[in-house]
């Protein structure tokens, strides 16, 4: 299922179907409707062709200005692009130097607390829950083709955003987490390739396995971060559904209209 999930790019990574998932009333997502994944700045014409094929007609990037400066989205035809940011700077650090990163890593724990209260901030802040209400808004207007949803590692900021939009398609948690949890082995090779890297380049940099330690926990993804913005949804809120209509504006008639649009409605 996980080979079946994941698209055919060869200059990115992490780009995932959402298709096939069951709700808890029997339905499933349908294939080819929604898409997550990793920035789209270096996809060459076939990469790109490949999204134009499935048909994407929306891209929806969820990165700061900076890093879209850095790295513009690189969209297939078929599709229109939207700016929605979460942060108004890269929070996650995904797109940050190892150097400039290193100097805050140097205490064991930071990038795992670090995280944390990133995804916390994901779920509270204004321009979070701004940029997730505008994502439903072009899910919502979106009738045919796959809407594909990104940040810069296709994990945190993408990851959030799954959780909403999985949840309000009525996929059960555990689901969603497993979900979550696939960016780890889609990108097994890469960080590995990474923490290779940053092993022998970080001699000067103080604590050096601390950094390492923590820079690795950056790069992946754990249980415990999409738990730390849940809490925080259930702080706000009272449960996701709750934090969907109170938090970000969605009705009855835009759940049901998520629904129809991105669920089979056969149940099994």
């Amino acid at each position: 299922m996980t080979q079946q999930r994941l698209l055919p790019i060869n200059h990115g990574y992490n780009f995932r179907d959402l298709g096939g998932y069951r709700t808890t009333d029997g339905r499933t997502v349908k294939w080819r409707r929604l898409i997550r994944a990793g920035a789209l700045s270096r996809l060459n014409s076939q990469d790109q062709e490949t999204l134009a094929a499935v048909p994407v007609t929306i891209d929806i990037d969820l990165r700061s200005k900076p890093e879209i400066l850095a790295a513009p989205d690189r969209i297939p035809q078929t599709a229109k692009y939207y700016h929605l940011p979460v942060f108004n700077v890269d929070v996650t650090n995904a797109s940050r130097s190892d150097e400039e990163v290193a100097e805050e890593m140097q205490e064991p724990g930071n990038g795992y607390r670090h995280m944390q209260l990133e995804y916390r901030n994901m779920a509270k802040l204004a321009s979070a829950r701004q940029a997730y209400r505008k994502m439903f808004s072009l899910l919502l207007a979106n009738s045919t083709g796959a809407a594909l949803f990104h940040c810069t590692a296709g994990k945190d900021r993408t990851g959030f955003g799954a959780f909403l939009i999985l949840s309000a398609l009525g996929v059960p948690r555990e689901t969603i987490l497993q979900d979550y949890l696939l960016t780890n082995e889609t990108t097994a090779e890469f960080r590995q390739r990474w923490v290779a890297q940053l092993q022998s380049s970080t001699a000067e940099l103080g604590n050096r396995d601390a950094v390492i330690k923590n820079r690795s926990d950056m790069m992946a993804v754990f249980p415990g971060y999409l738990t730390a913005a849940i809490d925080t949804v259930n702080q706000l809120a009272g449960d996701p559904k709750h934090y969907l209509t109170d938090c970000l504006g969605l009705t009855r008639h835009d759940l049901a209209d998520l629904q129809r649009l991105y669920l089979d409605e056969e149940r099994l």
